[in-house]
C-alpha cells in the first residue's frame, strides 16, 4: 500500500480519546504516539502470536514484542492453560498462598546463581528495591548507573538523571553517579574518586554489543574490592540471553538481580533475586535493623506467577531461546541485505544479538536522523509491520520475516531518494518522531 493512501482514521480518534483521558496518551512512554508518524500511531485492537490488529482493521507483523515483554507471542496457549487454571480459584490473599513458594522453587531452579527471590509487578519496582537494599547494606548513599544504557527505573534515582528530571529534588540525582560500560580504569577511577561513598553498580550485563573479554569478571573484582553491591539488571537479558539471564550465559554472578518483561510474556511480574545474605536483610530471620525491601499488594498475584511458571517451563522445555536468536539471525541478515541492494546499507543499520535487535536510521552525513527514522517508518507500517524496533517473538513464522524484508526493501528505495535528494522532509507528511527523554513536551 502507498503511504499517501494509508490512513487510520479510528487510530487517531482513539488517540484523541486517549490523550483527552491519559496524560501523553498511553500508560508508558515508549508506547506514545510521538514515537511513530503523525496520524500514523495505530491503536491496538488484539493480539495472537506474532501478529496485532488495530481498530482500523489492519494486520501488522509486531516487533518489539510488547516492549520486549512477549517473546512468546501474544496469546501463548501454554501460559493461557496456566493463567485459566487459577482464575477460579482467586487472585490474592491476606496470607501468601502456596503459589508463591511454587513460583519461588521454579525461579530459583531456572536461575541457580540466586538463592533468595522476591516477586513485584514491573521493573521499577525491583530496581529500586535492589539499591535500597544496596544502600542498607553498605550503609552508602551513592548508585553508581551504568551511563550506556537507557533506562533502569521511573524512581527519582534514576529519573533525575535524564531530560525528564522535572519535580526531582537537585540533593537526590547528585547521589546518582555514572560510569562507562566496558571500562573498567573509568570504573575504578570513580570508585576511588568517591572511596566508601558508593553502594552500588547497576548495569545491564550485556546490550547492543557483547562485553568485552574480562570486562564482566574485572566489574566483579572491582565491585569486591571497593565493597559495594554488584546489580545485574536482568530485564531484557533475562530470557533473550538465557533462561538464566546474562549471569548464566557469561558465567559472572551477581549480588543481586533482577528480571522483568519476558518473565510473565505480556502478564504483569518481575523479580528481585540474589545472595541470600542480602536479601535476608529484608526479611524476618535476621537481628539487624529492618529493611522494607519490597511489600506490594499485588506482587504475588496467582495468575501473574501461574503465567511466569509457564513461561520459564516453555523456554527451557521448547528451547526458546536458541529460536529467539534463530528468528533474529534470518531477520537481521535479511534487512542487511536488502538495505545494501537498495544502496542505503550504510544508513538502515541493525545492531544488537539477535534475540534483541534493534535498527538506526542514518542521515547523509551518517549520523543518527529521527526524520530518516520517520520516513521509515512510514513505509513500515503501509507494508504491515509495526517495527520500533526489529525484536522478536519466537510466534514469528519465516513467511512473517520473509515478508517484512520485502517491505524493508521498499521502504530502503524511498530512504536511498531522500539520501540523494539530501532531504527527507517531502515524504514525511508531518512531523518527525521525537526521543522519549526530552525536556520539552
Amino acid at each position: 500500500m502507498d503511504t499517501e493512501e494509508f490512513r487510520l482514521p479510528r487510530s487517531q480518534q482513539a488517540n484523541e480519546r486517549l490523550h483527552a483521558l491519559i496524560p501523553g496518551g498511553a500508560h508508558t512512554y515508549a508506547k506514545g504516539d510521538d514515537q511513530y508518524p503523525e496520524n500514523l500511531a495505530p491503536v491496538i485492537s488484539h493480539g495472537l502470536g506474532a501478529h496485532v490488529w488495530d481498530v482500523d482493521g489492519n494486520r501488522y507483523i509486531e516487533y518489539g514484542s510488547g516492549l520486549r515483554s512477549v517473546s512468546l507471542g501474544h496469546a501463548h496457549p501454554r501460559v493461557l492453560e496456566a493463567v485459566r487454571r487459577e482464575l477460579d480459584r482467586g487472585s490474592n490473599f491476606v496470607r501468601p498462598s502456596v503459589m508463591e513458594v511454587e513460583a519461588a522453587e521454579r525461579f530459583l531452579a531456572t536461575v541457580p546463581t540466586a538463592e533468595m527471590v522476591k516477586f513485584a509487578k514491573n521493573g521499577s519496582d525491583v530496581t529500586t528495591a535492589a539499591v535500597r537494599l544496596a544502600r542498607a547494606v553498605t550503609g552508602r548513599p551513592r548508585v553508581a548507573i551504568c551511563g550506556d544504557h537507557p533506562f533502569f527505573s521511573v524512581d527519582d534515582w534514576f529519573i533525575g538523571t535524564t531530560p525528564m528530571s522535572a519535580g526531582i529534588p537537585t540533593a537526590t540525582t547528585e547521589l546518582t553517579v555514572a560510569f562507562p560500560y566496558g571500562d573498567l580504569a573509568a570504573t575504578e577511577e570513580l570508585l576511588t574518586r568517591y572511596q566508601d561513598e558508593v553502594a552500588c553498580l547497576i548495569l545491564e550485563p550485556a546490550g547492543h554489543n557483547e562485553p568485552p573479554p574480562g570486562y564482566l569478571e574485572g566489574l566483579r573484582e572491582l565491585a569486591d574490592r571497593h565493597g559495594c553491591v554488584l546489580i545485574f539488571d536482568e530485564m531484557i537479558t533475562g530470557f533473550r540471553w538465557s533462561e538464566a539471564g546474562a549471569q548464566g550465559l557469561y558465567g559472572v554472578v551477581p549480588d543481586l538481580s533482577t528480571f522483568g518483561k519476558a518473565l510473565g510474556n505480556g502478564f504483569a511480574v518481575s523479580a528481585l533475586a540474589g545472595r541470600r545474605e542480602l536479601m535476608e536483610w529484608g526479611g524476618l530471620r535476621h537481628s539487624g535493623d529492618r529493611v522494607f525491601l519490597l511489600s506490594t499488594t499485588h506482587g504475588a498475584e496467582t495468575h501473574s506467577l501461574a503465567a511466569a511458571m509457564a513461561v520459564q517451563t516453555t523456554y527451557v522445555q521448547e528451547d526458546v531461546t536458541a529460536r529467539l536468536h534463530a528468528l533474529g539471525e534470518r531477520l537481521a541478515a535479511g534487512v542487511r541485505e536488502a538495505a545494501a541492494g537498495m544502496g542505503v546499507g550504510d544508513h538502515v543499520v541493525v545492531r544488537g544479538r539477535a534475540s534483541n535487535l534493534v535498527f538506526a536510521t542514518l542521515d547523509e552525513n551518517r549520523q543518527p536522523s529521527q526524520q530518516y527514522r520517520t520516513l521509515f517508518l512510514r513505509r513500515l507500517l503501509a507494508g504491515g509491520v509495526l517495527a520500533p524496533s526489529f525484536v522478536v517473538s519466537s510466534a514469528l513464522e519465516d513467511a512473517d520475516i520473509d515478508h517484512t524484508v520485502d517491505v524493508v526493501a521498499q521502504a530502503c528505495a524511498v530512504y536511498r531518494k531522500a539520501l540523494d535528494a539530501a532531504d527527507p522532509t517531502p515524504w514525511l507528511a508531518g512531523r518527525p518522531v521525537k526521543p522519549v527523554f526530552r525536556r520539552l513536551a
